[in-house]
């Protein structure tokens, strides 16, 4: 999951970082500190380049809170993640002829990009926002923030049956939707998202519209039966 920025920072062996090996983990904070973030001067490093020492994790929690990360020592992925995030921005600010220069990867001959590749998974609002649908929705957390918003789209797609995109792609005549007028109950710090939210919480309203419809009708129905004069309810059986 940290390839992607690893790459963008020249770390020497993105494809083979393993989060879990604590020296490796140690040792890519120190890089982080050393070559890209730089927050401390060199000869304030000493408790965080001593990577054997017991002290370290203590020695790590007051770097994030000196560095002003929204994340502690024990959570260590959602650490690294925002550190990484932290160095590309620091090191897009230090060389920003260099990238405003850069050709896009892709042509119109190649195939479309995943539009989820170009998020900031490192956001806090936008992993606030990917929380806050995973609850709605009661998908189970990941690690990967990314992970989770695919499973959000996969799912939402999965819900759609064949009848209700027939129905969705027909010509309907109505009034619009405001949005604005339609009070969430949260906020997912995302204006995006927001919408995004509204727009499910309206789709399922109209689901439990349809239902008390249905509903209505088997009243309806069974109100029927009951009121028909072939009912006998002395004798205790429907039907002459």
């Amino acid at each position: 999951m940290f390839r992607r920025k690893l790459t963008a920072l020249d770390y020497h062996n993105p494809g083979g970082f393993d989060c879990k090996d604590e020296t490796e983990y140690r040792n890519c904070i120190v890089w982080l500190e050393d070559q890209k973030i730089r927050h401390y001067k060199i000869e304030d490093r000493g408790n965080l380049r001593n990577i054997p020492s017991s002290e370290w994790p203590a020695a790590f929690q007051k770097y994030l809170q000196d560095v002003s990360s929204p994340f502690g020592e024990a959570e260590r992925q959602e650490a690294l993640d925002w550190l990484l995030g932290l160095a590309v921005r620091y090191e897009y600010g230090d060389n920003v002829d260099k990238y405003k220069n850069c050709q896009p990867l892709s042509t119109s001959s190649e195939k479309p990009v995943d539009p989820l590749v170009n998020l900031d998974s490192s956001s806090p609002d936008f992993k606030a926002g990917v929380t806050a649908l995973a609850n709605i929705l009661k998908i189970q957390r990941h690690d990967d923030y990314l992970v989770m918003l695919k499973a959000i789209r996969i799912l939402i797609e999965e819900r759609l049956s064949p009848e209700a995109v027939a129905k969705s792609s027909q010509k309907k005549e109505g009034l619009p939707v405001a949005l604005d007028q339609h009070v969430l109950g949260f906020d997912t710090g995302d204006p995006t998202l927001n919408e995004a939210a509204q727009i499910l919480r309206l789709l399922h309203i109209e689901e439990l519209r349809e239902l008390q419809t249905h509903i209505n009708e088997a009243l309806v129905a069974v109100q029927a039966i009951i009121a028909d004069p072939k009912t006998d309810h002395r004798l205790g059986k429907v039907g002459r």
